[in-house]
């Protein structure tokens, strides 16, 4: 149901208990209760909670037509393999498990286990686990930003076949084709170059949604842009790539001279030039293209993949199907 807690206290719970009810429910269960309101700045608790919500959905239960079914918090016994109350668990020296659904089902996500069996049954855990898929199937982005000329086309060109051989499905966003075809027409004012950001980032997290992969690469000059297409994907599957390359460097391999053409000012809004470009504060990683070659930046990224658990680590005998995958030419150009 779209309706989120707004931990406001007893007629909160009751406003739940009503809108659930629009959709279809006949029973509420208030257990833990997310209505509870946090104490004041004395540490004084506004209510009783939740025994105050609890009152107040029995006062107006008939009324309303859901009935609530009160749940006390329960614990795991491995022991004696069966569930109690807190304060019934402990007899002797018998420990128990806290169940807290959440951070069992992000740990077996995070490592690629199953649920334990003793969490839910397996007809549950089998639709839990398709709806959140271990890591490694998991869709992600990775956001390569940086000046006109950096090397980020030709950073993603490598990254694009080496993800493939891991038996990642790839899309590539690259600036100077996306503004041909899915923001045609866009200057490059501010205003324009936000909504150029906007667009891609949103194309990229319907991408992820569906657990695909995909590589934009754009010179995306705006930090709070770059923050809000963040926003857009799930937690940790935005991965922010500076590709840190002094402009001098940039205009040293900007083969269709714009930068030169910028300088003579027939060339207008031309980022690193006579339009600001602002370097993320924190990317998950800075590529230095001064010192390394795309395919080592390439590597680099990979390796930041592995360790977060979005590809598995790769073989030794897998190493040389990445070679005949490579590009054979690659050309620095700019991303507008």
């Amino acid at each position: 149901m779209p309706l989120a807690a707004r931990i406001a206290g007893p007629r909160a719970g009751l406003w739940h208990a009503i809108i659930n009810r629009n959709f279809g429910v006949n029973h509420l269960i208030i257990g833990r209760d997310p209505h509870c309101m946090i104490p004041d700045t004395y540490g004084k608790a506004f209510h009783e909670c939740p025994s105050d919500v609890r009152k107040q959905f029995r006062k107006f239960e008939e009324d309303i037509d859901v009935r609530m079914v009160p749940l006390r918090e329960m614990v795991y016994l491995p022991e004696g393999n069966r569930y109690a109350i807190p304060e019934h668990a402990v007899v002797g020296e018998q420990k128990y498990i806290r169940v807290m659904a959440e951070q069992i089902i992000e740990e077996s996500v995070a490592h690629g286990k199953p649920l334990p069996e003793w969490f839910t049954y397996s007809e549950i855990a089998k639709i839990i686990q398709e709806a959140y898929p271990p890591t490694t199937r998991q869709g992600f982005c990775l956001w390569l930003t940086g000046l006109p000329s950096s090397g980020k086309s030709t950073i993603a060109d490598f990254l694009a076949p080496m993800l493939m051989t891991r038996g990642k499905k790839v899309t590539l966003l690259d600036g100077d084709v996306v503004r041909t075809h899915l923001t045609k027409g866009l200057s490059f004012s501010k205003e324009d170059r936000l909504t150029n950001i906007l667009r891609v980032g949103y194309v990229a997290s319907e991408i992820v949604r569906h657990n695909g992969v995909v590589i934009c690469a754009l010179i995306s000059p705006y930090a709070a842009a770059r923050d809000q297409v963040r926003t857009m994907m799930g937690k940790g599957q935005f991965i922010e790539i500076f590709v840190d390359t002094p402009v001098t460097v940039c205009e040293s391999r900007d083969v269709k001279g714009m930068y030169s053409q910028a300088r003579r000012g027939t060339l207008k809004q031309f980022t690193g030039v006579d339009d600001a470009y602002e370097p993320p504060a924190s990317p998950e990683i800075r590529i230095d293209t001064t010192g390394h070659s795309p395919e080592a930046s390439a590597r680099t990224i990979m390796g930041f993949l592995e360790k977060r658990g979005f590809i598995p680590k790769e073989h030794a005998d897998s190493m040389a199907k990445h070679q005949s995958l490579l590009p054979v030419q690659v050309t620095n150009s700019p991303c507008a």
